[in-house]
């Protein structure tokens, strides 16, 4: 009898002690240790949401540079002539004899007829990379946020600045981007700025 009530007795502290509740000291810890957990989480998430608006300008420029670059290059390529001047979508101007050969746009040819030709130009107005061929009226924007004004050279073999347009010139192509960072902020003091710039050298196929 004596060893059946023991029994029992253990049994209910056991019961007791399954149906305690958690102290106010516990609880304290517990909550603290969820309230860590979910600061360590947003702090991740507000981390990766500030980086993912440092690296987009970086890509979105990339992927404009590749776009510009092998667009123009095959047109410069492929050309039988080619201008380097002053330009717009209406209007083009070539550079002449013993000035610089250094610009805004470009005019190339595909055959050697004057008729038939591409143009490319930078415009002040928006700053972007723009693209026309003949009789267009509208134009394809090739690169945004570029902002040098002398996109196009004529260099000799050496990079130097060519002042003639000599058949066997290498064509210079420079391209300074620069992208906001955080576009929601006000423009002024605490803005960002990302500038990115590529610089290539492109010859003709066929030298006439």
């Amino acid at each position: 009898m004596n060893l059946a009530l023991s029994t029992r007795r253990v049994a209910n502290r056991s019961s007791r002690r399954s149906l305690r509740a958690l102290t106010l000291t516990e609880m304290m810890v517990s909550m603290s240790l969820l309230g860590l957990v979910l600061m360590g989480m947003i702090a991740s998430q507000l981390y990766g949401m500030r980086m993912l608006q440092v690296t987009s300008p970086k890509l979105g420029s990339s992927d404009e540079a590749r776009i510009a670059v092998s667009k123009l290059v095959e047109d410069i390529r492929s050309a039988k002539l080619i201008r380097i001047g002053t330009g717009s979508l209406s209007s083009f101007t070539e550079f002449a004899v013993d000035q610089a050969q250094q610009g805004n746009s470009i005019q190339v040819y595909p055959t050697v007829s004057t008729n038939q030709w591409t143009r490319y130009y930078w415009d002040f107005a928006d700053q972007k990379l723009k693209r026309t061929t003949n009789g267009a009226t509208s134009v394809l924007v090739v690169a945004n946020s570029v902002s040098n004004s002398l996109v196009f050279t004529s260099e000799d073999y050496a990079g130097n600045i060519l002042t003639n347009n000599h058949n066997n010139r290498v064509i210079g192509l420079k391209l300074e981007f620069y992208q906001i960072q955080y576009p929601k902020m006000s423009v002024g003091p605490g803005q960002y700025y990302d500038y990115y710039q590529l610089h290539t050298r492109i010859t003709r196929r066929t030298l006439m």
